[in-house]
């Protein structure tokens, strides 16, 4: 894929995190999705890529647009898989809290792992234990293995993991070994990806969320140089049905790196909408300039890009007139 896909790509997650900044704290998450997926939608018409949504807002009787197999970008270019949330924490949004982003990543056709609507075990982390921890190791030698080789003591390891009554027991195991623990509230990509940034200083993401917000933070860690690994939480005879027409067999395997996302290229774009570990959220300034914070990664080369971006919205707008 050529590297200027990046930057589209980007631009694409900054008009979801603009379109849905207005509806911060306004206590409507369906209009704060719907904003994010329509600007979302209407921009990925300038990207040139011949792209097939994989991961998106549902198949394509639950969703009007960014459905499971809708084509998207200007259908000139490489055929790529595209994994898209378009607000990934709709309750923060409304709500105000942290941890609300436009999410996209795009790979060679093929790659990314069709995910359905459904729970996902999930651990993720960082370059220094990728590839060395498994899934369905009892979290206490995981912890274990994990100290060792990063050189610390388990009681200085830090975890993260989503405050939910499922994750209650895990929770308490956790803490009778003493490592630190950072409960999330929300924001399942962000969490996950942060093992693989130092500097937020998390060792270990556990625990279960959407299978969807798995194989997108998958992407990104791939970018990283980091892992995750996952187990789709199959709960009923019609998931299961709906995990094999999806091309899934055996739904319930351990799901590895390159069954979640594959060996080719990755684009992985985020832009914050609200503030998190990772981003800063969507910032009004004066004279009617709004900032947005974004990040780019891509697997092949492994650079990591932050960008600051000033928009002049009645520019924008006028211009966006004139394309019109």
């Amino acid at each position: 894929m050529d590297r200027q896909l990046a930057l589209e790509i980007a631009r694409v997650t900054e008009a979801g995190a603009l379109a849905s900044a207005s509806w911060i704290g306004r206590g409507d998450k369906n209009g704060a999705d719907y904003a994010a997926t329509s600007a979302i939608r209407e921009m990925f018409d300038s990207v040139p890529i011949n792209g097939t949504v994989v991961i998106g807002e549902g198949e394509m009787d639950e969703a009007p647009m960014l459905y499971i197999g809708e084509k998207v970008g200007s259908l000139i270019g490489p055929e790529v898989d595209v994994a898209v949330d378009p607000l990934e924490g709709t309750e923060v949004v409304a709500n105000g809290l942290n941890n609300g982003m436009s999410v996209i990543a795009i790979a060679e056709k093929g790659n990314l792992l069709h995910a359905p609507d459904m729970y996902m075990q999930k651990m993720a982390v960082g370059p220094a234990l990728a590839g060395h921890l498994n899934l369905d190791d009892p979290i206490e030698l995981t912890l274990k293995k994990a100290a060792h080789r990063l050189g610390k003591s388990v009681q200085d390891l830090t975890v993260m993991i989503l405050k939910r009554d499922r994750h209650s027991e895990q929770i308490q195991t956790l803490r009778s070994s003493g490592v630190r623990i950072k409960l999330l509230d929300h924001g399942d990509v962000a969490g996950a990806i942060v093992t693989a940034i130092p500097e937020c200083g998390v060792d270990l993401y556990v625990g279960s969320g959407g299978a969807p917000e798995g194989v997108l933070a998958a992407a990104a860690l791939r970018c990283l140089g980091g892992e995750m690994q996952g187990r789709l939480m199959v709960q009923n005879h019609a998931q299961y049905v709906r995990c094999t027409k999806m091309g899934i067999q055996n739904p319930e395997r351990l799901l590895s790196m390159p069954e979640l996302v594959g060996n080719s290229d990755i684009i992985f774009a985020a832009t914050g909408i609200t503030n998190s570990d990772l981003l800063n959220g969507v910032r009004h300034l004066p004279g009617n300039r709004v900032e947005t914070h974004s990040v780019i990664m891509r697997a092949n080369t492994g650079t990591v890009r932050y960008i600051r971006s000033v928009h002049n919205i009645p520019a924008k707008l006028k211009y966006a007139a004139g394309m019109n």
